[in-house]
């Protein structure tokens, strides 16, 4: 029997109209033979939580280069968990201040990924966070 694929939802949340980030983990997330849905821009917490929800993900990747990471990740993680998804991995790539790492974890992020992080980290860190959900 075929190992189920890991789903993933990618998502630019708020008004960060900058995707080519989102873009490139997508394509390394599929070639990595990940399921990936992307959501496009100018998205809202509600609109990715219920995208979540309808596509049934393991993971969703928030990419933020606004510097609304610390109300646009929370919220996201608090509607999903509103939703039942206790054991979806959040993880947010974009640009974010050091001191704000530590903030975004303890609101139930999984991971913080910065520029120049190898693809190769974002996908194992996926794979670790769905195998140990399951």
């Amino acid at each position: 029997m075929p190992e189920k694929k890991i789903r993933v939802l990618m998502a630019k949340p708020g008004l960060d109209g900058h995707d080519r980030g989102v873009k490139v983990v997508a394509r390394a997330l599929r070639d990595a033979g990940m399921e990936v849905i992307y959501t496009g821009l100018r998205q809202t917490p509600e609109m990715i939580a219920e995208a979540a929800l309808q596509e049934d993900v393991d993971a969703v990747g928030l990419s933020i280069l606004s510097g609304a990471h610390l109300i646009l990740a929370p919220k996201v993680v608090e509607l999903l968990r509103k939703n039942g998804q206790n054991n979806v991995m959040v993880f947010v790539g974009g640009i974010v201040p050091e001191a704000d790492i530590p903030v975004l974890l303890s609101a139930g992020v999984h991971a913080v990924y910065g520029p120049g992080t190898p693809l190769a980290k974002c996908i194992e860190d996926i794979r670790q966070a769905v195998v140990a959900a399951v």
